[in-house]
């Protein structure tokens, strides 16, 4: 039987991450799916890579996996995080990072990418102008598509789980985030994305028969304090609250 374990925006919680993936294998899961932005935080990047090296997983790359490998020396010197990520990676990383697929077509049924089809940047189902994430129009994020027409879309990007059916018959699908359940951003506009729980976050999709798929979420428990302790001690205690609470 099939059944895929979806991942995304694990953002260097090593902790959350090997919950995670302890927990999907305790539910019979065949295959790992990971959709992005995996190294960049303050907790631990390398340790991170190291656990990520021994899964047999299809990965993607995400926005903040390009942060890291295309950080010019002035990015670096204003971004205290990143100099950290930098000097905690080493160079293996930054190339398996760079060789990372864009997206990916898992199956006939089934396509994968970190924001939309065209751009790591763009939420696919989630508008923000009110400063909270708000779900598309079903024309939006169907025109985002474009030409996949693959029956399930699995993105990440935003950290909120969602599930969410258009009218093509097409069934979006975020797992929400292993390792950072709140952030705020100031791009496009200002706006927060939250969780409300420290819990990490996953998806399952089981084959029912040949058309048919069950998907369900997961929350898992995990050692928080050691992800809020790797922050403090790298001075983002913004991060620190954000993974105690899922609030900003």
């Amino acid at each position: 039987m099939e059944k895929y374990a979806v991942l995304s925006d694990i953002h260097s919680n090593v902790f959350a991450l090997e919950a995670v993936v302890e927990d999907a294998f305790s539910k019979g899961v065949t295959r790992l799916v990971n959709l992005g932005d995996i190294l960049y935080g303050p907790i631990a990047p390398r340790a991170t890579f190291d656990f990520l090296q021994q899964q047999e997983m299809l990965t993607i790359s995400g926005n903040q996996d390009r942060q890291i490998y295309q950080a010019t020396t002035a990015e670096v010197a204003a971004n205290p995080t990143l100099k950290f990520i930098l000097d905690d990676l080493g160079q293996a990383p930054l190339d398996w990072m760079q060789q990372l697929p864009f997206d990916a077509r898992i199956s006939d049924e089934i396509y994968a990418c970190h924001g939309t089809p065209d751009d790591d940047l763009v939420y696919l189902l989630e508008e923000i102008s009110s400063g909270h994430p708000r779900v598309k129009a079903d024309a939006e994020i169907a025109a985002h598509l474009k030409d996949i027409h693959s029956s399930i879309i699995l993105c990440g990007h935003t950290h909120i789980p969602r599930c969410v059916r258009l009218s093509t018959g097409q069934t979006v699908i975020n797992p929400g985030s292993v390792g950072l359940q709140a952030y705020a951003d100031e791009l496009p506009s200002p706006h927060a994305m939250q969780n409300y729980t420290p819990q990490a976050s996953y998806a399952v999709l089981t084959r029912q028969d040949k058309h048919h798929w069950e998907m369900t979420f997961h929350r898992v428990d995990y050692d928080v304090q050691a992800a809020v302790r790797a922050a403090t001690a790298n001075g983002r205690a913004d991060w620190a609250q954000s993974l105690m609470t899922g609030r900003c």
